[in-house]
């Protein structure tokens, strides 16, 4: 075990979407500065995203770099869209490790279609999994929270929450809904000690993105994608940069998971190398 300094040393933190990419990031980083971790992935496929999700070969590298770190690690697989199936593994996993402090609703995914086109099962999974799925997560979370004395949630929302973009409309739709709900609970939940904000990545080089598959329903013309060129079309910023990494949000994850934070709340916080000024 660690000596316990850590910028959220002796609290535990319960991640969604730990298997890899940027939730993988935040379990480690929220470890490596001295929390317990609860570290959740759905772990199987999901028949309308066309890119392969997580298996649970990566949720079980998430959980060994947690324990690397000298923390404890609760590994759960289960599907944010099932909130009783979410809540009882939680329970579980709490009771375990005794107290929840930190929650980072992370679990997403994405597809591209025009809205004409779309089908109900695409726009419904995106949805369930971004938006309800966000609120499951807090949902089962709060009282744990509340037992512990206060909290700190963090959702992951995206840019997409600040602009419309062509082919992702129920995505962007979801990441809008994710700010109301940020904002919302911030004030239902501040005045009992829980602090509630959202960050807002711009283009992230996770597994989730980084793919031909999912490229290729986006710029279907396209015959070899490229990550970087293609993602420098989407993400245009001053800083000339095609994406940030996973790392770049986990500083923002912590900082707001941290008492650093203690005071800020209800904030919508972009991480996109500024390209929300365009």
């Amino acid at each position: 075990m660690s000596d316990g300094a850590g910028r959220v040393a002796g609290k535990v933190a319960f991640v969604t979407g730990a298997a890899r990419g940027q939730g993988r990031s935040h379990a480690i980083r929220l470890a490596e500065e001295g929390a317990d971790v609860i570290a959740l992935d759905l772990c199987r496929p999901i028949d309308s995203v066309p890119y392969p999700m997580a298996e649970p070969d990566d949720l079980a590298e998430t959980i060994a770099a947690v324990e690397k770190a000298g923390r404890q690690a609760v590994s759960i697989q289960a599907d944010v869209r099932d909130f009783e199936q979410l809540r009882q593994q939680l329970d579980d996993a709490v009771a375990t490790l005794g107290r929840l402090d930190i929650v980072c609703a992370n679990a997403g995914i994405v597809s591209y279609g025009m809205i004409e086109e779309m089908s109900t099962e695409v726009w419904r999974d995106v949805i369930d999994v971004n938006l309800t799925g966000a609120w499951h997560t807090v949902k089962a979370a709060v009282p744990h929270l509340l037992a512990a004395g206060g909290g700190s949630v963090v959702l992951t929302s995206s840019t997409a929450a600040f602009h419309g973009l062509a082919a992702l409309g129920h995505y962007v739709s979801a990441k809008h809904g994710l700010i109301g709900l940020m904002r919302t609970l911030a004030l239902e939940l501040g005045p009992r000690g829980i602090r509630v904000n959202a960050v807002c990545p711009g283009t992230v080089r996770t597994p989730m993105v980084e793919n031909d598959n999912l490229y290729r329903t986006r710029f279907p013309g396209v015959e070899n994608p490229v990550f970087e060129e293609l993602a420098a079309s989407l993400s245009a910023n001053p800083l000339g940069i095609p994406y940030v990494e996973p790392v770049d949000i986990t500083n923002a994850v912590l900082f707001l998971a941290s008492d650093e934070a203690r005071y800020v709340t209800a904030v919508a916080l972009p991480v996109d190398a500024g390209a929300l000024a365009r």
